[in-house]
């Protein structure tokens, strides 16, 4: 069965930082991309980035571009979000997902496209 493991969240100040990581089991994380989504209450679930299978490819939300950096370790199954310069209005619960198609690099910003999904961990970013 697979299983993802958010953590990382927490309480910050405005133009703070936190690293969130995602520790994945139960099938060859390595052949899959992957993507990190937030949802803030009352609101719909948004992308927020994603990297491709193999590591080379980045993509992510018009937002946060230029303040967080996804990245993977494939030898320890764990994706990686580094989230730099927050903003109150990112207070959210923070998902990591894996894409449901091995070796496939595309339609990320879609939610349909991704089969797994972890608990989430609370981000809170104080004014």
């Amino acid at each position: 069965q697979v299983q993802l493991v958010e953590s990382g969240g927490g309480l910050v100040q405005a133009g703070g930082s936190l690293r969130l990581s995602c520790a994945a089991s139960g099938r060859t994380f390595s052949r899959y991309a992957m993507g990190w989504f937030r949802q803030a209450p009352g609101k719909e679930r948004e992308f927020v980035a994603a990297i491709s299978w193999h590591g080379g490819s980045t993509y992510y939300a018009d937002s946060v571009k230029g303040r967080f950096a996804i990245s993977r370790d494939n030898a320890k199954s764990t994706v990686y979000l580094q989230m730099n310069s927050l903003r109150p209005e990112e207070t959210a619960v923070y998902y990591c997902a894996s894409q449901k198609i091995a070796y496939y690099s595309g339609n990320y910003y879609d939610r349909r496209q991704y089969d797994y999904w972890g608990q989430g961990t609370q981000v809170t970013v104080s004014s």
